[in-house]
């Protein structure tokens, strides 16, 4: 991602609903992963690597965001993002980049999902509102994405 890309969803993100922050987030996986299974079409091992790095961060970081004391759908949430993480890292195993693809497809599709209720949610009442968080733990990520954007060869 190029710095410009940072700051913009860096500003972006500032006024943005919960639905939005997490539209986000699903971009930002759906993104990693195209640029992994590209970096193996070209067997880039060190690029796929990197995109695969930061792909598993983010489905962490989604999963770390669901409520698992909320029920049925917060269990089945968690469940998705454990296999997702599975297939991500047999993706790599496998130097793979249709498997990448595959969960690529996946992931926009969840994505799609959420921006239907993103949509809708001003007449239905929905809002996500995110856990409390230590103050640091985004400062985390974000850290963790300058030094990503920053590292030269």
């Amino acid at each position: 991602m190029k710095s410009t890309d940072f700051t913009y969803r860096t500003v972006a993100a500032q006024g943005a609903s919960g639905f939005g922050l997490l539209i986000a987030l699903y971009d930002t996986l759906a993104g990693d992963l195209r640029r992994a299974a590209a970096a193996q079409r070209e067997d880039g091992i060190e690029a796929r690597t990197n995109e695969l790095k930061h792909a598993l961060l983010v489905v962490s970081y989604l999963e770390n965001l669901v409520d698992a004391e909320s029920g049925e759908l917060a269990s089945r949430l968690i469940a998705v993002y454990e296999k997702m993480r599975r297939r991500i890292i047999e993706a790599q195993a496998k130097q793979s980049a249709k498997m990448l693809e595959e969960i690529m497809a996946e992931v926009l599709s969840m994505r799609e999902v959420w921006q239907k209720l993103d949509m809708h949610r001003e007449d239905a009442g929905l809002e996500i509102l995110p856990p409390a968080r230590p103050a640091n733990y985004g400062g985390f990520a974000a850290g963790l994405e300058r030094r990503r954007l920053s590292w030269s060869a």
